[in-house]
């Protein structure tokens, strides 16, 4: 801007002289000295900063003494109340002016332009050209910033043609003017040839050409030009300097920018904001924030830019805390804030679950009245989300006029984070009747939702919606397609997803791993882990968990222990809890105890309630009385209303026949007021999730569901099927156990999921307890006897039964 406020000056100054000196072949040697006179007064005045009072002062004087004043002294008076931004007075003074020239337009031209009241501007540029006047060099480039500043740059296509006509292309102004358009239409070339035809090239239009290039994305070609200017003995200015940073920064070029620095500081424009400003991005993005906060200490603080910058990328950083302070520190200047400052800060406040501090930045945002800015709104929303009030952001939400793709995003991210998948697919449903675009974030947290409800059905609706807007080539959406199809039991459509993926990363592979290990295919896993290695993607925390939670599931001692010390010897990697549970899993459910009671006792810090709880569950399967009960006090010294001990530890009782000791537990459980976590069981029909609790009977169908036990008990007899009445943990005789297997909530599911869906179809059934060594046995006898694919998901993992055999291997 003040660039451009130089040059014009420096125009408007040769074309007043230029009008001098015509008017000087027509005029009486008297009058014209007097109007001179008058004239060099006024250029006095305008060079002092157009002082109005002392202008208005000196027009009156000249007004009294009835003086008349040529062209060239009226031209000037006009550019006065310009400078001094009296439009108003100025086009008075146009109106009563006998005679006007060129430079009278472009004067008036230039003021509208300068105050955005730019059709006014564009009127006297196209009345200059009705009335004939002399169509010079300072017209063409006056009326190209106008169109630019219009947003018609497109139009100067036309009046380039002008230009060549007129034989004004050579000239720099107007070359300078046509870059600047042409840089905006990302016309890059025809630039190039406009910056070629231009015989005198001044710094400007090296400048201009530069800044083309760089910001049109040609960034090698603005480098090499930047070059080529120092090399023919230019010297650049902060411009010039601003433009190559930008293209240091999108080639990611830092040594480079790092040299171009250099030229800063030998210019001595190091401390100047737009080349402070760029150097701040380029060092931030390079991860040198510590130089980046250096330099910014180095800066001078009195414009908003460089502040709100540096706390965007402290925020972007993972450096919240430093982003706040700097904000703190930020608000004891008399700098204020706008909505992009806001909008970082509340980030901030975000990632670090700053509730209280959020809520005070809110209330500051109230104070500035930027809550109505859809990306202030956007981030507290944010904030009160990820602090677990998402009731605020969905107040917000609806209160929000203007809503963009990230308000929507948001909302329904914060919905998925917080387990309420439900939720998030209807705001994704209505996003999509107000025709909002959904971007990848948007496909990305739904699939999420999919997953977490395991609803296979909106799934593939989404996965076909991302097909439609090609989303599905991106990464993270590609990521969230292969949980979800892993967590509803379509590991096969998992896997064809993660072949289909031209570029994976660390997320993919941990994704597709954990995938088969959650569906008891612990070869695919440790094989696919295998070829993780062989990539660029180096195995992290979560690859280890789904490789040891795959060699637990199959009881593959050996090779879990071997991953177990390859994790912190070849690859620096400490297990975490997550790495303990899974082996302090594989030992117990094979039956060493021991081993996993010395591996808990290894771990460098408090073991979890995780680790206990898993062992606690191996005691119960090889019913080891007294280390479960050790495992169970352990647990509930941390939570003792946990629910899920209480009947691991009363299961423990019943299978040893303490019915005393399971008594006292269900006593105590009644006296702390635990609930025991009703088991429950559901399956999904034509987009509807039908609920099975064990006996349950308040299922409209529950007549033909009835039916269909009753004759999968006698089919299963028949094949060789005896109840196992030890999977009972009741003190009640073995007739009523027998009954009292038939009515799990499993087995319910599994036979409404028999008498309605097509014969085909896979039967899908989700259970929030693990499945019973019972239900387990018949179920695969059930798969061979109707010739249909049983895939139940439990709480620990998948099983799929097919033709009489689970893919767990009966090892569960």
């Amino acid at each position: 801007m003040i660039r451009s406020i130089v040059r014009d000056r420096t125009k408007l100054s040769l074309l007043l002289h230029h009008s001098r000196y015509i008017h000087h072949q027509h005029q009486p040697c008297l009058t014209a000295l007097d109007s001179h006179s008058y004239a060099h007064m006024l250029q006095q005045i305008i060079q002092n900063g157009a002082d109005t009072n002392a202008g208005k002062h000196l027009h009156c004087h000249i007004l009294k003494r009835g003086a008349s004043l040529d062209l060239f002294a009226q031209n000037i008076l006009l550019n006065f109340y310009v400078q001094s931004k009296s439009l108003h007075d100025a086009s008075k003074l146009f109106d009563e002016m006998p005679l006007t020239n060129t430079i009278t337009f472009v004067t008036l031209a230039q003021g509208y332009s300068r105050s955005h009241q730019f059709n006014q501007a564009l009127h006297f540029i196209l009345r200059l050209f009705r009335e004939g006047h002399e169509v010079n060099p300072f017209v063409f480039t006056t009326l190209v910033k106008l169109l630019v500043s219009m947003d018609l740059a497109h139009l100067c296509w036309t009046l380039h043609a002008s230009v060549y006509k007129l034989g004004h292309h050579a000239n720099a102004f107007v070359g300078t003017a046509l870059i600047d358009a042409y840089s905006v239409c990302g016309n890059v070339n025809v630039a190039r040839h406009v910056f070629e035809d231009i015989c005198c090239k001044d710094m400007v239009s090296w400048t201009g050409m530069v800044a083309c290039y760089a910001e049109n994305c040609f960034y090698e070609e603005s480098l090499q030009l930047f070059n080529k200017m120092r090399t023919m003995g230019y010297r650049p200015n902060n411009f010039t300097i601003s433009g190559a940073l930008k293209s240091c920064l999108g080639l990611e070029a830092f040594n480079v920018g790092k040299s171009v620095h250099g030229c800063a500081l030998k210019g001595s424009y190091d401390h100047d904001l737009f080349v402070g400003i760029a150097l701040l991005e380029l060092y931030a993005k390079s991860g040198e924030i510590v130089d980046a906060q250096r330099l910014f200490e180095e800066m001078p603080k009195h414009d908003l830019i460089p502040w709100s910058l540096m706390i965007a990328r402290y925020a972007q950083s993972d450096r919240s805390k430093e982003a706040l302070d700097l904000f703190l520190r930020m608000r004891q200047t008399s700098v204020l804030p706008n909505n992009f400052t806001f909008a970082s800060v509340l980030q901030a406040c975000a990632s670090l679950a700053l509730l209280n501090l959020g809520m005070q930045i809110h209330s500051c945002v109230l104070k500035f009245g930027l809550n109505s800015n859809v990306f202030v709104s956007n981030a507290i929303m944010d904030v009160y989300a990820k602090c677990g009030e998402i009731e605020n952001s969905m107040k917000l939400f609806e209160e929000l006029p203007d809503r963009n793709d990230v308000t929507w995003n948001t909302i329904i991210v914060g919905y998925v984070q917080l387990g309420d998948g439900e939720k998030a697919m209807n705001l994704f449903s209505y996003m999509l009747e107000y025709d909002m675009q959904p971007t990848e974030v948007t496909y990305s947290s739904v699939l999420r939702a999919c997953a977490s409800l395991a609803a296979l059905d909106p799934g593939l609706q989404v996965h076909s919606l991302t097909i439609k807007t090609m989303y599905y080539k991106d990464t993270v959406v590609a990521n969230s397609l292969i949980d979800m199809y892993a967590k509803c039991g379509r590991i096969n459509d998992a896997r064809l997803a993660f072949d289909k993926m031209n570029k994976r990363d660390e997320v993919s592979w941990n994704a597709m791993i954990c995938g088969y290990s959650m569906h008891g295919m612990s070869a695919e896993a440790l094989n696919l882990f295998d070829m993780m290695q062989q990539t660029d993607c180096k195995p992290n925390k979560l690859t280890f968990v789904g490789v040891l939670s795959a060699c637990s599931n199959a009881g593959l001692l050996l090779k879990g222990q071997s991953h177990f010390m390859s994790m912190s010897q070849d690859y620096g990697i400490e297990p975490c809890i997550e790495h303990y549970t899974c082996m302090v899993w594989l030992l117990g459910r094979l039956g060493r105890l021991d081993e996993a009671m010395k591996l808990i006792g290894e771990i460098p810090y408090e073991p979890s309630v995780m680790v206990w709880r898993a062992l606690l569950g191996a005691c119960v399967i090889h019913k080891k009385v007294d280390l479960g009960r050790v495992c169970a006090q352990h647990v509930l010294e941390m939570e003792p209303r946990d629910d899920a001990t209480h009947v691991l530890l009363s299961n423990i009782y019943a299978t040893a026949g303490r019915w005393d000791n399971v008594a006292f537990v269900r006593k105590n459980m009644q006296k702390k007021k635990v609930k025991k976590e009703p088991g429950l069981s559901w399956v999904e029909n034509q987009g509807v999730v039908h609920y099975f609790s064990v006996g349950d009977t308040s299922h409209p169908d529950i007549k033909l569901i009835c039916a269909m036990l009753e004759w999968l008990n006698k089919k299963t007899r028949d094949a060789g099927y005896v109840p196992d009445c030890n999977a009972v943990l009741l003190d009640v005789e073995d007739d009523e156990k027998e009954r009292h297997l038939w009515v799990h909530s499993e087995r319910l599911a599994l036979a409404y999921g028999l008498t309605q869906t097509p014969h085909a179809c896979a039967i899908r059934i989700i259970k929030n307890l693990r499945i019973c060594v019972d239900c387990h046995a018949v179920v695969k006898l059930i798969s061979k006897i109707v010739h249909r694919e049983i895939i139940i998901r439990d709480i620990n993992r998948f099983h799929h039964f097919r033709h009489g055999v689970c893919s767990c291997g009966d090892y569960w």
